[in-house]
């Protein structure tokens, strides 16, 4: 500091505060840090005040503030609390894509991509909310178009389920649940055959039948999995008996095969699997094993 003016040259504050001279030069040329006057041989000179605003500066701009920002709050057009709730919710933001990035890559660390895979796989990743919103909305409107019974508009509900957004810090599993789940959504077959389930649904009216029918099936046919009984064998006549009626009318019973025939899909059930780890959820064990168990043997015994 000259002890006649008190000020400052910009070697002399870049030895007190720390900073080098070609920075400090370049926020002066940008108006952060103005000088106060020049000497006579045109030296820039710096008060006090360019110390405490130079700290200030070096502080916001090592949490990340552009000068155009921290201009703005020097020259009181706007408030440091206002600037710096901005450049969070920035922040949060690219916090966010990195890890979905970093996500995305431990999926391709683990697996050989195709280019188009890899590319598709980032794409769907990367999507927003409202997006991810809106591939499932458009599949649940194209399979339940013109349907109005109530059965079917709770299990659309269902089906649109999707959470608000990926979790902060998807795991690298949620990203492929929601990848897969786009793929599937996306899928003519798919969307055709739960298209069939529905107008069945609403002709038959099933629904109420089939979740009565599940922790019969659940219980009995998947106790006959897991002990190894062929739903052809003598034995599969007992169990069967336990869960559809022995008295069942023929017609009654060709129409139970036939959606059974039907509902045992295992793309509808990985759909519900899906949405479950999206949320978070550990998904229910597979129940369409049962079912074609079930299947199998009513034809076999029926």
């Amino acid at each position: 500091m000259n002890d006649v003016t008190g000020l400052y040259t910009i070697g002399q504050l870049a030895q007190r505060t720390g900073l080098q001279a070609r920075t400090i030069r370049f926020w002066s040329d940008s108006g952060v840090v103005p000088p106060v006057q020049r000497s006579e041989g045109g030296y820039r000179l710096y008060d006090a005040e360019a110390v405490a605003r130079l700290d200030l500066v070096r502080t916001l701009r090592d949490l990340g503030l552009g000068l155009d920002a921290i201009q703005q709050v020097l020259e009181k057009r706007t408030t440091l609390s206002e600037v710096a709730d901005l450049h969070l919710k920035a922040l949060d933001a690219e916090i966010r894509t990195l890890r979905i990035r970093r996500s995305v890559l431990r999926i391709l660390a683990n697996r050989d991509s195709s280019t188009k895979e890899i590319a598709l796989i980032n794409a769907l990743a990367r999507l927003s909310a409202r997006e991810r919103q809106q591939i499932i909305d458009d599949f649940v409107d194209r399979v339940f178009a013109d349907v109005v019974d109530e059965d079917a508009r709770l299990v659309a509900g269902w089906m649109r389920d999707l959470p608000s957004d990926l979790p902060e810090d998807p795991t690298s599993e949620q990203i492929n649940a929601w990848v897969e789940l786009a793929e599937l959504a996306g899928e003519e077959s798919f969307q055709q055959t739960v298209r069939r389930m529905v107008l069945s649904g609403e002709e038959n009216n099933r629904l109420e039948y089939g979740l009565n029918l599940r922790p019969l099936v659940l219980e009995h046919a998947g106790a006959a999995l897991s002990r190894g009984i062929a739903p052809e064998s003598a034995g599969a006549s007992l169990i069967l008996k336990r869960i559809i009626p022995d008295d069942l009318p023929a017609e009654e019973t060709a129409a139970l095969i036939m959606w059974l025939d039907m509902v045992a899909e295992p793309r509808v059930e990985r759909y519900w699997q899906l949405l479950s780890l999206l949320k978070g959820q550990k998904p229910s064990p597979p129940a369409v094993p049962a079912f074609e168990w079930l299947l199998a043997a009513l034809r076999a015994h029926r």
